[in-house]
C-alpha cells in the first residue's frame, strides 16, 4: 500500500530524488520562473507563541484588529470565530486544563509544546496527511549519533518537563521514541514569521524539511497562516535541484558553515561557500585608519563581535534587564567593533539590526530610524535579491517614516518592500493587501 502511494503522492512539477552528496532532496520536473508557487504544504503540527496570545488566531493565526474570542474556560487562547475555536480544541484541549491548574508556573517550552500537539496526531494517523506528499514526518532526520552532551541535556530537560505538564492528557511513547521525536523537530522544525520577519509560532513542515540547503537558494518559503508557501526566487529548469536556505545568509562563510554544522550536522558546499565571494565586502575593515589594523586584531575582534551576539541573545531572556541596559550593549558593542571594523561589516550590522528593534520596543522612533537607514543598504548588497530580511527593513522604515509624517520617504520604502514582497510572498498575500492600504490611506 505505502509502494503504491508513494507514486500516486507527490507535487506536481516536482520530485523526490537521492542528490548526490547531500542524500535526499527534492528537484524541479518543469520551469519555474521567479516569483512561481512551487508548492504550498499545510502545517503537520505547529503551536502559536505565547507572546502573540490576544494578538492572534490560536487556529489560523489570522492577525486582528477588530478583537478575538477568547477561551471560556482558560481565557489565555484568542480565537476568530466558534469555527476556529472548534477547529482548534483537539489540540487547545492538551494545555487548557493544564493552564488553568498551573497558572503562572505553566511554562512548557514552544518546543515541547509542538511535541505534545504532535504525539497524539502520530498515534491516531494512518494515512498521510496532506503535510506529507513526498516525506512522512516519521522519515524526518533525527542525527541522535551526532548530537553532543549539551544537546543531549537539552533533550533531556524536554523530556522532563513534557511529562511534567502533559502527564494527565498524553499517553507517552517510551523515551527513545521521545529523544527522537524531539531531535527530529529540533532539526526539522520551522518559525513562522510575520512580514517583519517577527516569531509568531513553531511548526513542522515535512515536505518542506525535504528540500536541502544553499546559501544560495533559488527557493523562498513565506508563511499564509499556518501554511508554508515555496517560492521560486532563481529561474529553475527541469532536473534542477530545489534549494531552500536553513540559516540567516548575513554572515560571512566560516560563520554560516559553523552554525550550519552545528544545528543542521553537514557541511555546505555550495558555490557561496566554495567561491566565499561576498566575504571581503561582509567582513570590511574601516577606511582611513592611520595604521591598518593586523590579521591577529580583526581576528580578535571577530571572536569578540560573536561573543557580543551571544551575550545580547542571552540577555533578551534574562527577566529583569531592562531595554535601556540592551541598547547600552549595543551601542559599547559599536563602539568597539567601530574601532576596525566599518559601518558595512555584518558584525557591526548584526548590532544595529539589535539596536533598531530595542529602539522600536522603547518607541523611540527617531532612533530606530536612525539605526534602520544605516541598515538598508549593506543589507541590500550582502543578502540574495528577493530577500525576507531586506523586505522587512523596508517594511519597518516605511511605517516608521509614515508615522513621523515623512510621507514621500514612507511610501519610497513601502514600494521596495513589496517589489520584494511580490516575489516572496505572493500578489494575492494578505500581507500585501494590507501595506498597500497603509499606502493608500497616505493619499
Amino acid at each position: 500500500m505505502w509502494s503504491r502511494a508513494m507514486k500516486t503522492e507527490g507535487i506536481e512539477g516536482t520530485e523526490r530524488f537521492q542528490s548526490p552528496g547531500k542524500g535526499r532532496g527534492l528537484k524541479a520536473t518543469k520551469h519555474f520562473k521567479v516569483g512561481d508557487l512551487v508548492f504550498a504544504c499545510p502545517a503537520y503540527a505547529y503551536v502559536l507563541t505565547v507572546n502573540e496570545r490576544g494578538g492572534h488566531c490560536e487556529c489560523c493565526f489570522t492577525r486582528s484588529a477588530e478583537g478575538l474570542s477568547k477561551c471560556g474556560k482558560c481565557k489565555q487562547a484568542y480565537y476568530c470565530n466558534v469555527e476556529c475555536q472548534r477547529g482548534d480544541w483537539p489540540m487547545h484541549k492538551l494545555e487548557c486544563s493544564a493552564m488553568c491548574a498551573y497558572g503562572e508556573n505553566w511554562c512548557p517550552s514552544e518546543t515541547v509544546r509542538l511535541v505534545a500537539r504532535i504525539i497524539p496526531k502520530q498515534k491516531c494517523q494512518t494515512e498521510r496527511t496532506p503535510s506529507e506528499r513526498v516525506l512522512t514526518l516519521r522519515e524526518l532526520e533525527a542525527h541522535l549519533d551526532k548530537l553532543d552532551n549539551e544537546k543531549n541535556e537539552m533533550n533531556d530537560t524536554d523530556i522532563a518537563a513534557l511529562h511534567h505538564f502533559y502527564s494527565r492528557h498524553l499517553d507517552f511513547p517510551d523515551n527513545a521514541a521521545l529523544t527522537e521525536l524531539f531531535a527530529q523537530v529540533n532539526c526539522n522544525g520551522f518559525t513562522i514569521e510575520d512580514e517583519e520577519l517577527s516569531h509568531l509560532g513553531s511548526a513542522v513542515f515535512p515536505d518542506v524539511a525535504l528540500m536541502n540547503h544553499s546559501c544560495s537558494p533559488n527557493v523562498i518559503v513565506t508563511y499564509k497562516g499556518t501554511v508554508a508557501e515555496v517560492r521560486a526566487v532563481q529561474d529553475i529548469s527541469p532536473e534542477e535541484e530545489i534549494f531552500n536556505s536553513y540559516i540567516d545568509l548575513l554572515y560571512p562563510t566560516e560563520d554560516r558553515i559553523e552554525r550550519l554544522k552545528d544545528s543542521y550536522f553537514f557541511t555546505c558546499d555550495c558555490k557561496e561557500c566554495t567561491s566565499k565571494s561576498k566575504d571581503k565586502a561582509k567582513m570590511e575593515i574601516r577606511q582611513k585608519l592611520s595604521t591598518p589594523p593586523e590579521q591577529e586584531e580583526i581576528k580578535q575582534m571577530v571572536m569578540y563581535a560573536r561573543n557580543v551576539i551571544e551575550e545580547f541573545r542571552r540577555a533578551k531572556h534574562y527577566k529583569n534587564i531592562l531595554h535601556c541596559e540592551l541598547l547600552e550593549i549595543c551601542e559599547i558593542s559599536l563602539e568597539k567593533m567601530g574601532s576596525i571594523f566599518a559601518e558595512t561589516n555584518v558584525y557591526m550590522l548584526h548590532m544595529m539590526y539589535q539596536a533598531m528593534g530595542v529602539c522600536l520596543y522603547m518607541q523611540d522612533w527617531d532612533g530606530a530610524m536612525k539605526y534602520g537607514e544605516k541598515i538598508i543598504q549593506p543589507y541590500s548588497v550582502h543578502y540574495p535579491p528577493y530577500s525576507l530580511n531586506v523586505a522587512s527593513i523596508y517594511l519597518k522604515l516605511g511605517r516608521l517614516y509614515l508615522g513621523l509624517e515623512k510621507r514621500t520617504q514612507g511610501v519610497k520604502a513601502l514600494k521596495k518592500a513589496l517589489a520584494i514582497m511580490d516575489v516572496a510572498h505572493g500578489k494575492d498575500h494578505p500581507y500585501i493587501a494590507e501595506i498597500k492600504k497603509e499606502m493608500e490611506e497616505q493619499k
